[in-house]
């Protein structure tokens, strides 16, 4: 089975699909776009139709999802390293570094700290909290 790529999907830029619900997860990407200013679009899940991206409620629920181009597709912090590779050349740099064990592996480790814990980050409020099911 085979997904929709940016360009089917009538965009010429990669996808970054997050958690619309939760307020932090909607203040790094407001800050990601101030600051990083990525050629990536941004769009909660809760606006998409997750089937036919190929995605379901579970994985967008635990990570932000990246769909790029020829549907290339990273979850969590494989995810975020693309969009930081998508942006200016010191972003891009630090992309590519977190893509390359053994700091990927330290990259995943510090994302998923942060994402079952998200609830009580800055900005973070109880909707933002995974169930307990959903976190590992």
């Amino acid at each position: 089975m085979t997904f929709p790529t940016a360009a089917q999907r009538g965009q010429a830029r990669p996808l970054l699909v997050y958690d619309g619900d939760c307020a932090f997860c909607t203040r790094c990407v407001e800050a990601i776009r101030a600051r990083i200013r990525p050629a990536v679009d941004f769009r909660p899940w809760q606006e998409l139709d997750l089937p036919g991206l190929g995605l379901t409620e579970q994985q967008v629920g635990r990570a932000v999802q990246w769909i790029g181009a020829e549907s290339s597709r990273a979850s969590g912090a494989a995810a975020f390293a693309r969009v930081l590779s998508r942006a200016d050349r010191q972003w891009q740099l630090l992309g590519t570094v977190m893509r390359v064990p053994p700091v990927s592996w330290l990259a995943a480790a510090g994302y998923r700290l942060i994402a079952d814990n998200r609830h009580r980050m800055p900005g973070g409020t109880s909707a933002c909290a995974l169930p307990p099911a959903e976190r590992r």
